[in-house]
Protein backbone atom coordinates (compact mmCIF):
# COMPACT_ATOMS: atom_id res chain seq x y z
CA UNK A 1 0.00 0.00 0.00
CA UNK A 2 1.43 3.45 -1.26
CA UNK A 3 2.82 5.54 1.84
CA UNK A 4 0.75 8.78 1.69
CA UNK A 5 2.76 12.27 1.86
CA UNK A 6 0.55 15.86 2.45
CA UNK A 7 1.86 17.98 -0.91
CA UNK A 8 3.39 20.80 1.34
CA UNK A 9 5.43 22.17 -0.87
CA UNK A 10 2.33 22.41 -3.86
CA UNK A 11 0.16 23.62 -0.85
CA UNK A 12 2.34 25.97 0.17
CA UNK A 13 2.69 27.42 -2.95
CA UNK A 14 -1.10 27.98 -4.31
CA UNK A 15 -1.47 29.68 -1.17
CA UNK A 16 0.46 31.95 -1.70
CA UNK A 17 1.12 32.32 -5.27
CA UNK A 18 -2.04 32.11 -6.23
CA UNK A 19 -4.80 32.74 -3.24
CA UNK A 20 -2.82 35.61 -1.72
CA UNK A 21 -2.30 34.02 1.89
CA UNK A 22 -0.39 37.29 2.44
CA UNK A 23 -3.37 39.76 1.58
CA UNK A 24 -5.71 36.88 3.36
CA UNK A 25 -3.46 37.37 6.83
CA UNK A 26 -3.83 41.12 6.62
CA UNK A 27 -7.35 41.46 6.67
CA UNK A 28 -8.69 41.67 10.27
CA UNK A 29 -9.02 39.04 12.60
CA UNK A 30 -6.52 36.77 10.87
CA UNK A 31 -3.36 38.81 11.81
CA UNK A 32 -2.21 35.98 13.69
CA UNK A 33 -2.03 33.66 10.10
CA UNK A 34 2.10 33.87 10.05
CA UNK A 35 3.55 31.86 7.33
CA UNK A 36 5.66 30.31 10.31
CA UNK A 37 2.20 29.51 12.21
CA UNK A 38 0.84 28.27 9.00
CA UNK A 39 4.15 26.14 7.96
CA UNK A 40 3.59 24.65 11.10
CA UNK A 41 -0.04 23.43 11.30
CA UNK A 42 0.55 22.36 7.60
CA UNK A 43 3.16 19.89 8.79
CA UNK A 44 1.81 18.75 11.87
CA UNK A 45 -1.66 17.83 9.70
CA UNK A 46 0.62 16.29 7.56
CA UNK A 47 1.85 14.07 10.53
CA UNK A 48 -1.50 13.09 11.36
CA UNK A 49 -2.88 12.41 7.76
CA UNK A 50 0.38 10.30 7.43
CA UNK A 51 0.80 8.45 10.55
CA UNK A 52 -2.86 7.95 11.67
CA UNK A 53 -5.27 8.63 9.66
CA UNK A 54 -3.71 7.22 6.38
CA UNK A 55 -3.11 3.72 7.44
CA UNK A 56 -6.44 3.08 8.53
CA UNK A 57 -7.95 3.81 5.16
CA UNK A 58 -7.44 0.48 3.41
CA UNK A 59 -8.18 -1.57 6.56
CA UNK A 60 -11.55 0.32 6.92
CA UNK A 61 -12.57 0.18 3.62
CA UNK A 62 -12.33 -3.75 3.89
CA UNK A 63 -13.97 -3.89 7.66
CA UNK A 64 -16.63 -1.09 7.16
CA UNK A 65 -18.91 -0.17 9.89
CA UNK A 66 -21.36 -2.50 11.76
CA UNK A 67 -24.94 -2.23 12.54
CA UNK A 68 -26.47 -4.04 15.34
CA UNK A 69 -29.61 -2.80 17.32
CA UNK A 70 -29.30 0.66 16.63
CA UNK A 71 -25.94 1.22 17.15
CA UNK A 72 -23.35 1.23 14.97
CA UNK A 73 -19.38 0.21 15.22
CA UNK A 74 -17.01 2.01 13.44
CA UNK A 75 -13.58 0.08 12.26
CA UNK A 76 -11.08 -0.40 14.50
CA UNK A 77 -8.61 2.61 15.16
CA UNK A 78 -11.19 5.23 13.83
CA UNK A 79 -12.25 5.85 17.32
CA UNK A 80 -9.11 6.99 18.37
CA UNK A 81 -7.94 8.63 15.60
CA UNK A 82 -11.34 10.95 16.42
CA UNK A 83 -10.03 11.04 19.98
CA UNK A 84 -6.47 12.49 18.64
CA UNK A 85 -8.44 15.00 15.67
CA UNK A 86 -9.92 16.66 18.64
CA UNK A 87 -7.15 17.04 21.22
CA UNK A 88 -5.18 18.38 18.61
CA UNK A 89 -7.96 21.23 18.28
CA UNK A 90 -8.49 20.40 14.19
CA UNK A 91 -12.08 20.74 14.10
CA UNK A 92 -12.25 24.24 15.08
CA UNK A 93 -9.50 26.21 12.90
CA UNK A 94 -11.70 28.70 11.06
CA UNK A 95 -14.41 28.84 14.08
CA UNK A 96 -14.68 31.52 16.40
CA UNK A 97 -12.67 31.76 19.40
CA UNK A 98 -15.35 33.15 21.42
CA UNK A 99 -16.28 29.29 21.03
CA UNK A 100 -13.09 27.71 21.52
CA UNK A 101 -12.23 27.91 17.65
CA UNK A 102 -8.93 29.03 16.37
CA UNK A 103 -9.80 31.77 14.21
CA UNK A 104 -7.82 31.24 11.32
CA UNK A 105 -8.57 31.56 7.80
CA UNK A 106 -10.60 29.41 5.53
CA UNK A 107 -7.84 29.28 2.82
CA UNK A 108 -5.48 27.18 5.43
CA UNK A 109 -8.76 25.43 7.03
CA UNK A 110 -8.82 24.73 3.33
CA UNK A 111 -5.65 23.22 2.64
CA UNK A 112 -5.31 21.54 6.18
CA UNK A 113 -8.65 19.52 5.06
CA UNK A 114 -7.57 18.49 1.92
CA UNK A 115 -4.95 16.42 3.86
CA UNK A 116 -8.45 14.80 5.93
CA UNK A 117 -9.60 13.64 2.71
CA UNK A 118 -6.27 12.60 0.75
CA UNK A 119 -5.80 10.43 4.12
CA UNK A 120 -8.93 9.11 4.60
CA UNK A 121 -12.26 10.37 2.64
CA UNK A 122 -14.33 8.54 4.95
CA UNK A 123 -13.03 9.22 7.99
CA UNK A 124 -12.75 13.49 6.99
CA UNK A 125 -16.87 13.02 6.33
CA UNK A 126 -17.66 13.49 10.00
CA UNK A 127 -15.45 16.59 10.98
CA UNK A 128 -16.53 18.01 7.52
CA UNK A 129 -20.29 17.75 8.20
CA UNK A 130 -19.38 18.94 11.67
CA UNK A 131 -18.20 22.24 10.13
CA UNK A 132 -21.11 22.36 8.11
CA UNK A 133 -23.22 22.90 11.18
CA UNK A 134 -21.09 24.92 12.69
CA UNK A 135 -21.13 27.67 10.33
CA UNK A 136 -24.90 26.74 10.17
CA UNK A 137 -25.40 27.87 13.78
CA UNK A 138 -22.77 30.58 14.06
CA UNK A 139 -25.37 32.30 11.56
CA UNK A 140 -28.85 31.39 11.90
CA UNK A 141 -28.84 30.15 15.69
CA UNK A 142 -29.76 31.99 18.72
CA UNK A 143 -27.90 33.11 21.41
CA UNK A 144 -28.86 30.32 23.12
CA UNK A 145 -28.46 27.42 20.84
CA UNK A 146 -24.99 28.84 20.39
CA UNK A 147 -24.60 28.88 23.57
CA UNK A 148 -25.43 24.97 23.88
CA UNK A 149 -23.94 23.73 20.98
CA UNK A 150 -20.97 25.85 19.63
CA UNK A 151 -18.11 24.93 21.83
CA UNK A 152 -19.12 21.21 21.82
CA UNK A 153 -19.65 21.18 18.36
CA UNK A 154 -16.10 23.58 17.25
CA UNK A 155 -14.08 21.00 19.60
CA UNK A 156 -15.79 17.86 17.71
CA UNK A 157 -16.22 16.48 21.23
CA UNK A 158 -19.74 16.80 19.60
CA UNK A 159 -20.37 16.16 15.90
CA UNK A 160 -23.03 17.19 13.77
CA UNK A 161 -24.86 16.12 10.61
CA UNK A 162 -27.44 17.29 7.35
CA UNK A 163 -30.68 15.51 7.61
CA UNK A 164 -32.70 16.46 4.36
CA UNK A 165 -33.52 13.86 2.15
CA UNK A 166 -36.42 11.30 2.16
CA UNK A 167 -36.85 8.46 0.57
CA UNK A 168 -39.67 10.19 -1.80
CA UNK A 169 -37.51 13.35 -2.36
CA UNK A 170 -34.16 12.51 -3.25
CA UNK A 171 -32.82 15.88 -4.41
CA UNK A 172 -36.54 17.37 -4.71
CA UNK A 173 -36.55 19.07 -0.99
CA UNK A 174 -40.19 20.90 -1.97
CA UNK A 175 -41.42 17.11 -1.15
CA UNK A 176 -40.21 16.78 2.15
CA UNK A 177 -42.77 15.20 4.47
CA UNK A 178 -41.46 15.28 7.87
CA UNK A 179 -43.53 17.00 10.51
CA UNK A 180 -42.50 19.38 13.48
CA UNK A 181 -45.45 20.02 15.82
CA UNK A 182 -44.56 22.68 18.05
CA UNK A 183 -44.56 21.82 22.47
CA UNK A 184 -43.51 24.37 24.26
CA UNK A 185 -40.26 26.28 23.72
CA UNK A 186 -39.51 22.90 21.41
CA UNK A 187 -41.04 21.36 18.09
CA UNK A 188 -41.67 16.93 18.44
CA UNK A 189 -40.37 15.66 14.89
CA UNK A 190 -41.38 12.90 13.37
CA UNK A 191 -40.36 11.43 10.08
CA UNK A 192 -37.27 9.29 8.01
CA UNK A 193 -34.44 10.55 6.80
CA UNK A 194 -32.65 8.81 4.63
CA UNK A 195 -28.29 9.13 3.67
CA UNK A 196 -27.55 10.56 6.53
CA UNK A 197 -23.43 10.55 6.79
CA UNK A 198 -22.34 9.35 10.06
CA UNK A 199 -26.22 9.54 11.55
CA UNK A 200 -24.89 7.19 13.96
CA UNK A 201 -21.71 6.22 15.27
CA UNK A 202 -19.54 5.51 18.06
CA UNK A 203 -16.36 8.31 17.56
CA UNK A 204 -18.44 11.38 19.62
CA UNK A 205 -19.73 11.53 22.42
CA UNK A 206 -23.19 13.27 21.16
CA UNK A 207 -24.24 13.78 17.38
CA UNK A 208 -26.49 16.97 17.03
CA UNK A 209 -28.81 16.65 13.90
CA UNK A 210 -29.87 19.29 11.64
CA UNK A 211 -33.25 18.33 10.48
CA UNK A 212 -35.44 20.37 7.91
CA UNK A 213 -39.11 19.21 8.31
CA UNK A 214 -42.65 21.36 8.40
CA UNK A 215 -44.73 22.12 10.92
CA UNK A 216 -48.43 21.99 10.56
CA UNK A 217 -49.80 25.16 8.71
CA UNK A 218 -46.79 25.72 6.35
CA UNK A 219 -47.60 25.96 3.16
CA UNK A 220 -46.84 23.27 0.65
CA UNK A 221 -43.37 23.06 -1.63
CA UNK A 222 -40.21 24.43 -0.77
CA UNK A 223 -41.52 27.53 1.07
CA UNK A 224 -42.64 25.79 3.84
CA UNK A 225 -39.72 23.97 5.39
CA UNK A 226 -38.14 24.87 8.95
CA UNK A 227 -35.26 24.04 10.24
CA UNK A 228 -34.09 22.08 13.49
CA UNK A 229 -31.63 21.22 15.69
CA UNK A 230 -32.54 17.48 17.31
CA UNK A 231 -29.51 16.20 19.57
CA UNK A 232 -29.21 12.24 20.15
CA UNK A 233 -29.19 12.70 23.53
CA UNK A 234 -30.83 16.20 24.85
CA UNK A 235 -28.03 18.65 26.81
CA UNK A 236 -28.58 18.71 30.57
CA UNK A 237 -27.85 22.25 32.40
CA UNK A 238 -24.98 21.80 32.78
CA UNK A 239 -24.43 21.11 29.09
CA UNK A 240 -23.58 17.43 28.73
CA UNK A 241 -25.27 14.61 27.21
CA UNK A 242 -28.52 13.51 29.39
CA UNK A 243 -31.67 11.93 28.48
CA UNK A 244 -31.98 10.13 24.91
CA UNK A 245 -33.52 11.61 22.13
CA UNK A 246 -36.75 10.51 20.37
CA UNK A 247 -34.47 9.08 16.98
CA UNK A 248 -32.49 6.06 15.89
CA UNK A 249 -30.91 4.47 13.30
CA UNK A 250 -33.10 2.34 11.35
CA UNK A 251 -29.91 0.79 9.50
CA UNK A 252 -26.63 1.85 7.53
CA UNK A 253 -26.65 1.41 3.43
CA UNK A 254 -23.94 -1.17 2.16
CA UNK A 255 -22.11 1.06 -0.45
CA UNK A 256 -19.60 1.08 -3.62
CA UNK A 257 -17.06 2.97 -1.46
CA UNK A 258 -16.58 5.22 1.48
CA UNK A 259 -17.44 2.05 3.78
CA UNK A 260 -16.02 3.16 7.17
CA UNK A 261 -18.04 6.13 7.08
CA UNK A 262 -21.98 5.15 8.21
CA UNK A 263 -24.79 6.51 6.00
CA UNK A 264 -27.62 5.97 8.09
CA UNK A 265 -31.30 5.69 7.72
CA UNK A 266 -33.31 7.70 10.65
CA UNK A 267 -36.44 7.32 12.18
CA UNK A 268 -37.58 10.94 14.10
CA UNK A 269 -40.13 10.24 16.56
CA UNK A 270 -41.35 6.65 16.66
CA UNK A 271 -42.02 7.27 20.17
CA UNK A 272 -44.03 11.66 21.36
CA UNK A 273 -41.56 12.62 18.64
CA UNK A 274 -38.03 13.96 18.67
CA UNK A 275 -37.15 16.79 20.52
CA UNK A 276 -35.82 19.98 18.11
CA UNK A 277 -35.39 23.33 18.39
CA UNK A 278 -36.50 25.87 15.53
CA UNK A 279 -33.40 27.51 13.84
CA UNK A 280 -34.26 31.13 13.47
CA UNK A 281 -38.18 31.56 11.78
CA UNK A 282 -40.19 29.12 10.47
CA UNK A 283 -40.46 28.47 6.69
CA UNK A 284 -36.91 29.87 6.08
CA UNK A 285 -35.39 25.91 6.42
CA UNK A 286 -34.02 25.78 2.97
CA UNK A 287 -32.92 29.54 3.38
CA UNK A 288 -30.41 28.43 6.72
CA UNK A 289 -29.56 25.02 5.21
CA UNK A 290 -27.99 26.40 2.38
CA UNK A 291 -25.10 28.27 4.41
CA UNK A 292 -24.33 24.65 5.80
CA UNK A 293 -25.07 22.93 1.75
CA UNK A 294 -22.64 25.53 0.46
CA UNK A 295 -19.99 24.79 3.01
CA UNK A 296 -20.48 21.24 2.15
CA UNK A 297 -20.03 21.50 -1.34
CA UNK A 298 -16.86 23.16 -1.46
CA UNK A 299 -15.55 20.45 1.23
CA UNK A 300 -17.22 18.30 -1.01
CA UNK A 301 -15.43 19.19 -3.85
CA UNK A 302 -11.98 19.52 -1.53
CA UNK A 303 -12.91 15.52 -1.39
CA UNK A 304 -12.14 14.87 -5.27
CA UNK A 305 -8.79 16.84 -5.08
CA UNK A 306 -7.90 14.85 -2.00
CA UNK A 307 -8.49 11.54 -3.93
CA UNK A 308 -7.40 12.71 -6.90
CA UNK A 309 -3.75 13.58 -4.70
CA UNK A 310 -3.87 10.26 -3.13
CA UNK A 311 -4.17 8.18 -6.37
CA UNK A 312 -1.81 10.38 -8.61
CA UNK A 313 0.79 9.44 -5.49
CA UNK A 314 -0.18 5.91 -5.58
CA UNK A 315 0.44 6.01 -9.81
CA UNK A 316 3.53 7.77 -9.66
CA UNK A 317 4.87 5.54 -7.26
CA UNK A 318 3.75 2.31 -8.75
CA UNK A 319 5.54 3.93 -11.86
CA UNK A 320 9.24 4.84 -10.33
CA UNK A 321 8.93 1.17 -9.54
CA UNK A 322 7.38 -1.46 -12.19
CA UNK A 323 9.87 -2.53 -14.50
CA UNK A 324 8.11 -3.51 -17.86
CA UNK A 325 9.12 -3.17 -21.53
CA UNK A 326 11.85 -1.52 -23.26
CA UNK A 327 12.52 2.58 -23.15
CA UNK A 328 11.72 3.66 -27.11
CA UNK A 329 13.78 6.44 -27.18
CA UNK A 330 17.15 4.79 -25.72
CA UNK A 331 16.73 1.24 -27.86
CA UNK A 332 18.42 -0.61 -25.27
CA UNK A 333 17.59 -4.12 -24.80
CA UNK A 334 16.89 -3.98 -20.97
CA UNK A 335 13.70 -3.13 -19.44
CA UNK A 336 12.74 -0.22 -17.77
CA UNK A 337 10.45 1.13 -15.23
CA UNK A 338 7.49 2.29 -16.59
CA UNK A 339 7.13 5.92 -16.20
CA UNK A 340 10.21 5.74 -19.48
CA UNK A 341 7.19 5.16 -21.32
CA UNK A 342 5.95 8.20 -23.07
CA UNK A 343 1.98 7.28 -22.43
CA UNK A 344 2.50 6.43 -18.93
CA UNK A 345 4.47 9.98 -18.72
CA UNK A 346 0.97 11.58 -20.14
CA UNK A 347 -1.50 10.10 -17.78
CA UNK A 348 0.90 11.04 -14.96
CA UNK A 349 1.16 14.54 -16.25
CA UNK A 350 -2.91 14.43 -16.91
CA UNK A 351 -3.29 13.40 -13.43
CA UNK A 352 -0.78 15.83 -11.76
CA UNK A 353 -1.59 18.83 -13.67
CA UNK A 354 -5.80 18.13 -13.31
CA UNK A 355 -5.20 17.85 -9.79
CA UNK A 356 -3.19 21.16 -9.37
CA UNK A 357 -5.86 22.97 -11.26
CA UNK A 358 -8.64 22.21 -9.65
CA UNK A 359 -6.75 23.04 -6.04
CA UNK A 360 -5.89 25.76 -7.18
CA UNK A 361 -9.64 26.96 -7.77
CA UNK A 362 -10.59 25.95 -4.56
CA UNK A 363 -7.44 27.83 -3.03
CA UNK A 364 -8.80 30.90 -4.81
CA UNK A 365 -12.24 30.23 -3.74
CA UNK A 366 -11.45 29.84 -0.19
CA UNK A 367 -9.56 33.24 -0.06
CA UNK A 368 -12.26 34.87 -1.67
CA UNK A 369 -14.09 33.36 0.84
CA UNK A 370 -11.83 34.63 3.69
CA UNK A 371 -12.12 38.36 2.19
CA UNK A 372 -16.14 38.15 2.21
CA UNK A 373 -16.13 37.68 5.73
CA UNK A 374 -13.26 40.04 6.59
CA UNK A 375 -12.79 43.09 4.11
CA UNK A 376 -13.30 46.26 5.49
CA UNK A 377 -14.80 47.78 2.43
CA UNK A 378 -18.69 46.70 1.56
CA UNK A 379 -17.80 46.52 -1.68
CA UNK A 380 -15.15 44.39 -1.68
CA UNK A 381 -16.81 42.45 0.24
CA UNK A 382 -19.71 41.83 -1.71
CA UNK A 383 -17.27 41.67 -5.25
CA UNK A 384 -15.61 38.92 -2.83
CA UNK A 385 -19.08 37.12 -2.65
CA UNK A 386 -20.01 37.11 -5.93
CA UNK A 387 -16.86 34.98 -6.87
CA UNK A 388 -17.47 32.52 -4.09
CA UNK A 389 -21.31 32.03 -5.10
CA UNK A 390 -19.61 31.44 -8.83
CA UNK A 391 -16.74 29.66 -8.01
CA UNK A 392 -18.67 26.89 -5.52
CA UNK A 393 -20.99 24.64 -8.20
CA UNK A 394 -17.39 24.63 -10.40
CA UNK A 395 -15.33 23.71 -7.10
CA UNK A 396 -17.85 20.86 -6.45
CA UNK A 397 -18.56 19.63 -9.46
CA UNK A 398 -15.05 20.06 -11.37
CA UNK A 399 -12.99 19.01 -9.34
CA UNK A 400 -14.81 15.60 -8.23
CA UNK A 401 -15.28 15.01 -12.01
CA UNK A 402 -11.55 15.29 -11.63
CA UNK A 403 -11.14 13.19 -8.77
CA UNK A 404 -13.09 10.32 -10.32
CA UNK A 405 -10.93 10.90 -13.43
CA UNK A 406 -7.67 10.53 -12.11
CA UNK A 407 -8.45 7.82 -9.73
CA UNK A 408 -9.99 5.69 -12.67
CA UNK A 409 -5.98 6.63 -14.36
CA UNK A 410 -4.33 5.16 -11.47
CA UNK A 411 -5.69 1.85 -11.93
CA UNK A 412 -4.92 2.47 -15.92
CA UNK A 413 -1.20 3.19 -14.71
CA UNK A 414 -1.64 0.05 -12.51
CA UNK A 415 -2.34 -2.28 -15.29
CA UNK A 416 -3.57 -5.82 -14.16
CA UNK A 417 -3.16 -4.78 -10.64
CA UNK A 418 -4.79 -1.90 -10.91
CA UNK A 419 -8.02 -4.31 -10.73
CA UNK A 420 -7.36 -6.12 -7.49
CA UNK A 421 -8.58 -4.68 -4.50
CA UNK A 422 -5.16 -5.21 -2.68
CA UNK A 423 -3.34 -2.69 -4.37
CA UNK A 424 -6.10 -0.04 -3.10
CA UNK A 425 -6.24 1.25 -6.27
CA UNK A 426 -9.61 0.11 -7.10
CA UNK A 427 -10.75 1.69 -3.41
CA UNK A 428 -9.78 5.37 -4.82
CA UNK A 429 -12.14 5.15 -7.56
CA UNK A 430 -15.10 3.36 -5.35
CA UNK A 431 -14.97 5.86 -2.76
CA UNK A 432 -14.47 9.48 -5.05
CA UNK A 433 -17.58 8.14 -7.14
CA UNK A 434 -20.09 9.13 -4.40
CA UNK A 435 -18.61 12.49 -4.17
CA UNK A 436 -19.97 13.71 -7.95
CA UNK A 437 -23.88 13.06 -6.29
CA UNK A 438 -23.96 14.19 -3.18
CA UNK A 439 -24.67 17.82 -1.48
CA UNK A 440 -26.47 18.33 -5.18
CA UNK A 441 -25.59 16.16 -7.87
CA UNK A 442 -22.79 17.58 -10.61
CA UNK A 443 -25.61 18.57 -13.15
CA UNK A 444 -27.62 20.29 -10.23
CA UNK A 445 -24.49 22.56 -9.92
CA UNK A 446 -24.25 22.96 -13.32
CA UNK A 447 -27.65 24.16 -13.47
CA UNK A 448 -27.18 26.72 -10.63
CA UNK A 449 -24.03 27.84 -12.33
CA UNK A 450 -25.96 29.01 -15.63
CA UNK A 451 -29.04 29.87 -14.23
CA UNK A 452 -28.65 31.54 -11.00
CA UNK A 453 -24.98 32.11 -11.21
CA UNK A 454 -25.17 33.68 -15.15
CA UNK A 455 -28.14 33.68 -16.55
CA UNK A 456 -29.97 35.89 -13.95
CA UNK A 457 -27.37 38.03 -13.72
CA UNK A 458 -26.80 38.22 -17.22
CA UNK A 459 -22.90 37.06 -16.98
CA UNK A 460 -21.95 39.92 -14.79
CA UNK A 461 -19.95 38.36 -12.05
CA UNK A 462 -18.08 36.26 -14.90
CA UNK A 463 -17.24 39.29 -16.78
CA UNK A 464 -15.56 40.37 -14.20
CA UNK A 465 -13.38 36.87 -13.76
CA UNK A 466 -13.31 37.53 -17.45
CA UNK A 467 -11.77 40.43 -17.43
CA UNK A 468 -9.02 39.34 -14.73
CA UNK A 469 -7.88 36.69 -16.66
CA UNK A 470 -7.56 39.00 -19.76
CA UNK A 471 -5.64 40.97 -17.69
CA UNK A 472 -2.81 38.74 -16.91
CA UNK A 473 -2.89 37.19 -20.45
CA UNK A 474 -2.09 40.56 -21.92
CA UNK A 475 0.52 41.33 -19.17
CA UNK A 476 4.49 41.39 -19.84
CA UNK A 477 6.06 38.49 -18.79
CA UNK A 478 9.02 38.67 -16.37
CA UNK A 479 12.65 40.09 -16.71
CA UNK A 480 12.99 36.75 -17.14
CA UNK A 481 11.01 35.20 -19.45
CA UNK A 482 10.38 31.31 -19.99
CA UNK A 483 9.17 29.69 -22.99
CA UNK A 484 7.07 27.23 -21.05
CA UNK A 485 5.28 30.00 -18.64
CA UNK A 486 4.92 31.73 -21.77
CA UNK A 487 3.68 29.27 -23.76
CA UNK A 488 1.08 28.30 -20.93
CA UNK A 489 -0.17 32.21 -21.21
CA UNK A 490 -0.50 32.29 -24.75
CA UNK A 491 -2.64 29.35 -24.65
CA UNK A 492 -5.13 31.45 -22.73
CA UNK A 493 -6.40 33.64 -24.77
CA UNK A 494 -8.31 31.24 -27.27
CA UNK A 495 -9.22 29.70 -24.18
CA UNK A 496 -11.08 33.00 -22.84
CA UNK A 497 -12.16 33.86 -26.32
CA UNK A 498 -14.50 30.10 -25.81
CA UNK A 499 -15.78 31.41 -22.62
CA UNK A 500 -16.57 34.58 -23.03
CA UNK A 501 -18.50 33.46 -26.27
CA UNK A 502 -20.54 31.24 -24.33
CA UNK A 503 -21.22 33.43 -21.58
CA UNK A 504 -22.77 35.58 -23.47
CA UNK A 505 -25.00 33.46 -24.98
CA UNK A 506 -26.69 32.44 -22.19
CA UNK A 507 -26.84 35.64 -20.84
CA UNK A 508 -29.07 36.48 -24.07
CA UNK A 509 -30.76 32.96 -24.32
CA UNK A 510 -31.53 32.25 -20.61
CA UNK A 511 -34.59 34.56 -20.67
CA UNK A 512 -35.95 33.35 -23.73
CA UNK A 513 -34.87 29.38 -23.67
CA UNK A 514 -33.42 28.11 -20.49
CA UNK A 515 -34.06 24.55 -21.38
CA UNK A 516 -31.55 25.28 -24.36
CA UNK A 517 -28.93 26.43 -21.59
CA UNK A 518 -29.46 23.60 -19.40
CA UNK A 519 -29.04 21.02 -22.44
CA UNK A 520 -25.06 22.76 -22.32
CA UNK A 521 -25.18 23.47 -18.50
CA UNK A 522 -22.59 20.78 -17.68
CA UNK A 523 -20.41 21.51 -20.71
CA UNK A 524 -20.16 25.38 -19.86
CA UNK A 525 -19.37 24.31 -16.06
CA UNK A 526 -16.47 22.29 -17.39
CA UNK A 527 -15.64 24.92 -19.64
CA UNK A 528 -15.25 27.45 -16.80
CA UNK A 529 -13.18 25.06 -14.91
CA UNK A 530 -11.08 24.63 -17.73
CA UNK A 531 -10.42 27.70 -18.28
CA UNK A 532 -9.79 28.93 -14.69
CA UNK A 533 -7.56 26.48 -14.27
CA UNK A 534 -5.41 27.10 -16.95
CA UNK A 535 -5.02 30.95 -16.14
CA UNK A 536 -4.75 30.15 -12.16
CA UNK A 537 -1.59 27.23 -13.46
CA UNK A 538 -0.34 29.96 -15.81
CA UNK A 539 -0.06 32.32 -13.38
CA UNK A 540 1.80 30.01 -10.96
CA UNK A 541 4.30 29.39 -14.12
CA UNK A 542 5.37 32.59 -14.00
CA UNK A 543 5.47 32.67 -10.56
CA UNK A 544 7.93 29.96 -10.58
CA UNK A 545 10.05 31.66 -13.16
CA UNK A 546 10.51 34.78 -10.51
CA UNK A 547 10.94 32.54 -7.81
CA UNK A 548 13.67 30.47 -9.71
CA UNK A 549 15.25 34.10 -10.75
CA UNK A 550 15.56 35.21 -7.41
CA UNK A 551 17.00 31.93 -6.58
CA UNK A 552 14.19 30.84 -3.87
CA UNK A 553 12.24 27.58 -3.61
CA UNK A 554 13.52 23.65 -4.98
CA UNK A 555 14.74 24.01 -8.66
CA UNK A 556 13.02 20.49 -9.47
CA UNK A 557 10.04 21.21 -7.86
CA UNK A 558 9.78 24.61 -10.29
CA UNK A 559 10.43 22.96 -13.04
CA UNK A 560 7.49 20.76 -12.39
CA UNK A 561 5.56 24.08 -11.79
CA UNK A 562 6.45 25.12 -15.37
CA UNK A 563 5.78 22.06 -17.39
CA UNK A 564 2.61 21.37 -15.64
CA UNK A 565 1.18 24.35 -16.73
CA UNK A 566 2.78 23.74 -20.35
CA UNK A 567 1.01 20.15 -20.26
CA UNK A 568 -2.24 21.97 -19.51
CA UNK A 569 -2.43 24.42 -21.87
CA UNK A 570 -1.43 22.34 -24.83
CA UNK A 571 -3.53 18.94 -23.79
CA UNK A 572 -6.46 20.02 -21.65
CA UNK A 573 -7.17 24.34 -22.65
CA UNK A 574 -7.72 23.48 -26.24
CA UNK A 575 -10.50 21.63 -25.18
CA UNK A 576 -12.13 24.65 -24.20
CA UNK A 577 -13.40 25.84 -28.24
CA UNK A 578 -15.36 22.38 -28.53
CA UNK A 579 -17.36 23.05 -24.81
CA UNK A 580 -18.01 26.03 -25.73
CA UNK A 581 -19.53 24.71 -29.15
CA UNK A 582 -21.54 22.16 -26.95
CA UNK A 583 -22.64 24.43 -25.04
CA UNK A 584 -24.10 27.77 -27.75
CA UNK A 585 -25.04 24.52 -30.37
CA UNK A 586 -25.52 21.65 -28.92
CA UNK A 587 -28.77 21.90 -27.37
CA UNK A 588 -30.90 20.79 -30.66
CA UNK A 589 -30.66 16.80 -30.58
CA UNK A 590 -31.17 17.06 -26.68
CA UNK A 591 -34.35 18.59 -26.69
CA UNK A 592 -35.64 16.88 -29.64
CA UNK A 593 -35.54 13.47 -28.61
CA UNK A 594 -38.26 12.18 -26.78
CA UNK A 595 -38.48 8.91 -24.53
CA UNK A 596 -40.02 6.69 -27.43
CA UNK A 597 -36.66 7.32 -29.31
CA UNK A 598 -34.40 5.94 -26.51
Amino acid sequence: MTVYAAPIDEMRFVMTALAGLDEVAALPGYEDATPDLVDAILEEAGKLGAEVLAPLNHPGDIAGCVYENGVVRTPEGFKDAYRQFIEGGWQGMPFDPDYGGMGLPWLVATAVSEIWHSSNMAFSLCPMLTGGAVELLSTHGSDELKAIYLGKLISGEWSGTMNLTEPQAGSDLSRVRSKAVRDGDAYRISGQKVFITHGEHDMSDNIVHMVLARTPDAPEGIKGISLFVAPKFLPTADGVPGERNDLRCVSIEHKLGINASPTAVMAFGDGDGAIGYLVGEENRGIEYMFTMMNNARLAVGLEGIGVAERAYQQARAFAQERVQGRDAASGKKEPVTIIHHPDVRRMLLAMKAKTEAARAIAYFTAAQLDRSKHEVDADRRAEAQALVDLLTPVVKAWSTDIGIEVANTNIQVHGGMGYIEETGAAQHLRDARIAAIYEGTNGIQALDLVGRKVGREKGETVSHLIAAMRAFAGSDASESPDDDAERAVAALEPAIDALEQATQWIADTYGEDPSGVAAGAVAYLDLLGTVAGGWLLARGARAAVRMRSNGGGDSDFLEGKLLTARFFADQILPQAALLAARVTSGADAVLRVDQRHF
